[in-house]
């Protein structure tokens, strides 16, 4: 027999479960989170990712359009640092030089790319020289503006933080090898990241860079680079075209070289 307690504690226990109850979903929300439904939907949201794949393609980014010809001075070394500079077209050598002259080339950039971004980070000089290697085209932004865009669109700061890891990756790779490779292998990787697609297979074309700035970039000599790219050349690794100077260039199978260098 239920008694008058059991029955208010009962009643009770009821009125829990019918607050705490999920409502039946709309139609249109069952519509909307269907697994097919969801599908497409993240395939639109994909095409629209990949709309935004250089940074010429956001509209609400400020920026001005500098061209630079061959061997001309981007920024040097010392001057005031305002503005982030982004690759649309050519290649891009950064350099330093010690007190004495010495110098040394850090990286050799290619389209898609960045640099001078040591602003953000509250840098008010140029720590690199920066000179155009081929006929380049630079999309040039106002530091202020880039923070601002940063802020303001999510998507470019996601790109922008992931490119920033990966250059980051690079640099502690790059020294890795200067102190743990042989030159003839720091050389190698050297050739693969020129190439920027090393992935793909068949010879690709690299114009623009003497023996001598790979020599400065490897840490070794200009005659022991001459010897390894005889060896290269030898082993089918790289082909020339023209003289190997600034009016030259030389195409790499970055895919043979990887396979030959465990790169």
């Amino acid at each position: 027999m239920v008694t008058g307690q059991e029955e208010l504690h009962e009643a009770g226990l009821s009125a829990v479960r019918q607050e705490m109850a999920i409502p039946r979903m709309a139609k249109s929300v069952r519509h909307a989170l269907s697994p097919q439904n969801r599908r497409r939907a993240q395939a639109v949201r994909y095409k629209k990712e990949r709309r935004y794949t250089t940074l010429g393609d956001l509209g609400d980014v400020l920026s001005r359009i500098q061209k630079f010809a061959i061997r001309k001075t981007i920024f040097s070394q010392g001057v005031t640092a305002n503005t982030v500079m982004y690759i649309q077209r050519g290649r891009v050598e950064l350099s330093v030089a010690s007190s004495s002259g010495k110098r040394a080339v850090l990286a050799i950039l290619g389209p898609g790319n960045f640099f001078g971004e040591a602003c953000l980070a509250g840098h008010l000089t140029r720590t690199k020289t920066a000179t155009a290697m081929t006929r380049t085209v630079l999309q040039v932004i106002d530091k202020h503006e880039m923070i601002r865009a940063l802020h303001a669109d999510r998507s470019l700061a996601q790109r922008f933080l992931c490119y920033m890891v990966l250059r980051k990756v690079r640099i502690e790779e790059d020294l890795i090898d200067q102190l743990s490779q042989t030159s003839e292998k720091r050389l190698a990787r050297a050739l693969i990241l020129l190439v920027e697609q090393g992935n793909q297979s068949g010879p690709r074309g690299f114009d623009g860079v003497s023996q001598r700035t790979l020599s400065t970039m490897i840490g070794t000599t200009r005659s022991r680079v001459n010897f390894f790219m005889n060896k290269f050349r030898e082993l089918g690794f790289i082909r020339y075209q023209g003289q190997l100077n600034r009016n030259g260039g030389i195409h790499i199978n970055a895919s043979r070289l990887r396979k030959a260098y465990c790169i």
